[in-house]
């Protein structure tokens, strides 16, 4: 891969975030405001931007198709 199809390094920091299984909210919240230095709103602004992104999905496939099952599902209930 050459250095544009590389995720940067908070991209990949989202993605192995939400690859995590978390206790509860309030623990992941806080994880990401602690681990990553950004707010809750700022992270899902940037992993849904991730979920279409290619080279999201070459990095961590079962992660982004989780994710894209999850919102398709969401979409079809409304």
């Amino acid at each position: 891969m050459t250095d544009e199809e590389q995720l940067t390094a908070a991209e990949a920091a989202v993605l192995a975030f939400e690859g995590r299984a978390w206790p509860g909210p309030g623990a992941k919240e806080r994880a990401i405001r602690e681990g990553l230095g950004m707010t809750p709103v700022r992270y899902y602004q940037l992993l849904n931007a991730l979920m279409d992104d290619p080279r999201a999905l070459a990095h961590a496939p079962g992660t982004v198709n989780r994710l894209r099952r999850i919102r398709d599902a969401r979409r079809a209930r409304r």
